[in-house]
């Protein structure tokens, strides 16, 4: 056989060599041919095969409205301060994007037969963003500094009542007074490092560089900030931490930029000078989105209502007077004016992917019926409109009521709008309503917590899992409680003390203490180059971030082999 292969290569050899000129040039045109048609197949096959995979690198610059102050999971109060929180620190548990539980820092936990002890092993070489060991002791001192009143932590009622006790380097135990389903969710809390923090008093806490320079176990860490002249953050430039306890962060570089109001972050959108944005207003939607952008409009766990004060009017005492103002309301035309459609009608206080139908609002628009109705319940209650003021009148023997009454709420420009609406919807029937705007901290501290005033326009975060114990139940209506409706009543007290929050909420909607006008979405502005973006529940703004370590920009392909 070898023989006979020599024998034929040198015949093909001779044939070859006494062609001529041309018949050889086209002898090798067609073996070129041939061999790139072969090298093409080979590399198609092989990019069929090939899988694409996310890949590190890549950078997404934000714009955030207004400056952090507290980076602090004990201390954060505004959507800065959150959002940096989110990123920088972790605790023990993570809720993900569909709001399930899992463990972060933590490896595992044990509660006990009776619901009432919660044991948390921490995982094996978790490390601080400085390098420092990650051990018991900074749950410890972060759990005890959050229930101490000096410190006045916004987190400090979810740890009342409970006590900590540190096992070991790695274990830590939780004892509660009663059983609480709700308490994993604490867990959530981002834990501070001890060995940064624990020499100052809680009256310096707030005082400390840290709250800026922060140092957590999240999936970012702070390379750099950039301040301006009066030392105030305008851009914190942050790099993914390669001992991020879940898992790789892809997405390695985030830069968070600080705008002093809206109309400099949209200016800053539209020049370039930042990728994505969130607290996008719905007014501006329309003119922002473009080809290489991708709106996100998911459901915030947020639900807007008017709440009726009843000791400091006594017209909302009257069943009749709360369920005609209600009937009266439009909210079709309220979320279309307000969030530019931008958000979900409701008539209960669980968010509309909560609860079995308690998000269907009963007057979709306000109509004739609907005013004749409403008209119907006050005259049944002994109310009758006077001719020459044209508003709704009670007389008994000793005094003369009026349909009138103020409504509070806050400066927000979408507040405002709602509150308008209201008010010409209700005075058109026959109320005199007084608008009453506050600037939001002192509308927390001088009408809400004190409990001054009438009708209350104000939004409540219902917390994830849907928790409405602390604004509903009676025990919660003075200060610090968030009852701000005062609503009292025996059934849904014993309604919510074993979570029975859908039948609560039935009995709620059934009494009428507060009219549910919306829900928001909320709107957040993205690169179509950022994959691996899921929303499902949002509680706050910073839960955009709680998939953060799965987003992508780079990609690769690889064998499937090598996956």
């Amino acid at each position: 056989m070898p023989v006979a292969s020599s024998l034929f290569t040198a015949q093909v050899a001779a044939a070859i060599k006494n062609l001529d000129r041309r018949r050889k040039f086209w002898i090798v045109i067609l073996t070129a041919i041939f061999l790139l048609a072969v090298a093409g197949f080979i590399w198609q096959a092989n990019v069929a095969s090939l899988i694409e995979l996310p890949a590190n690198g890549g950078e997404l610059k934000e714009g955030v409205i207004g400056p952090p102050r507290f980076v602090n999971p004990l201390l954060a109060v505004s959507n800065s301060d959150r959002d940096l929180t989110a990123l920088i620190y972790s605790g023990l548990l993570r809720s993900d994007e569909t709001g399930s539980l899992r463990p972060d820092l933590a490896e595992r936990y044990v509660v006990s037969a009776d619901g009432k002890e919660y044991r948390f092993f921490l995982k094996p070489n978790l490390v601080w963003h400085d390098g420092k060991a990650v051990i018991a002791d900074d749950v410890l001192f972060t759990i005890e500094s959050a229930k101490n009143p000096s410190l006045k932590s916004p987190r400090r009622a979810a740890w009342e009542g409970v006590e900590v006790t540190k096992i070991n380097d790695q274990e830590i135990r939780f004892t509660l007074k009663q059983p609480y389903a709700l308490f994993l969710e604490n867990a959530t809390l981002g834990i501070l490092p001890a060995h940064l923090w624990r020499n100052l008093t809680a009256e310096n806490f707030p005082f400390s560089n840290f709250n800026l320079e922060a140092v957590g176990t999240g999936p970012y860490q702070i390379k750099n900030i950039g301040r301006d002249r009066n030392n105030l953050p305008l851009i914190y430039n942050l790099v993914a931490f390669k001992n991020f306890a879940l898992s790789e962060v892809k997405l390695k570089r985030l830069t968070i930029n600080f705008y002093p109001n809206e109309d400099e972050l949209w200016t800053a959108y539209q020049k370039g000078s930042i990728d994505s944005l969130s607290a996008v207003s719905p007014a501006r939607v329309k003119e922002t989105t473009n080809d290489d952008s991708i709106l996100v409009a998911t459901p915030l766990a947020r639900i807007f209502a008017v709440f009726f004060n009843q000791n400091r009017s006594k017209i909302f005492a009257q069943t009749e007077v709360r369920e005609a103002l209600n009937d009266l309301i439009d909210r079709a035309t309220i979320i279309k004016q307000v969030l530019n459609g931008y958000g979900r009608p409701t008539n209960g206080p669980l968010p509309p992917r909560t609860g079995k139908n308690l998000a269907v609002a009963r007057t979709p628009a306000l109509t004739a019926a609907a005013e004749a109705e409403a008209a119907a319940k006050l005259e049944r209650a002994g109310w009758k409109k006077n001719p020459d003021t044209n508003l709704w009148e009670q007389k008994t023997k000793t005094e003369t009521k009026t349909l009138a009454f103020t409504l509070s709420t806050s400066d927000l420009p979408e507040l405002k709008v709602a509150a308008e609406i209201l008010k010409n919807t209700w005075e058109r029937f026959g109320a005199a309503v007084e608008v009453k705007i506050f600037e939001a901290g002192a509308l927390n501290q001088n009408v809400i917590r004190p409990r001054e005033y009438e009708a209350l326009l104000f939004g409540e975060v219902v917390s994830r899992p849907a928790d409405l114990y602390s604004f509903w139940h009676s025990s919660q209506r003075l200060d610090p409680g968030l009852n701000v409706a005062l609503y009292t009543n025996a059934k849904v007290d014993k309604l919510l003390e074993k979570e029975d929050y859908v039948a609560a909420a039935e009995e709620i909607i059934a009494e009428t203490p507060a009219i549910f006008l919306y829900s928001p979405d909320f709107l957040y502005l993205l690169p179509k180059t950022v994959n691996g973006v899921v929303f499902n529940l949002i509680n706050t703004p910073a839960d955009r971030f709680l998939n953060i370590n799965h987003w992508f920009i780079k990609t690769e392909k690889i064998w499937p082999i090598f996956r």
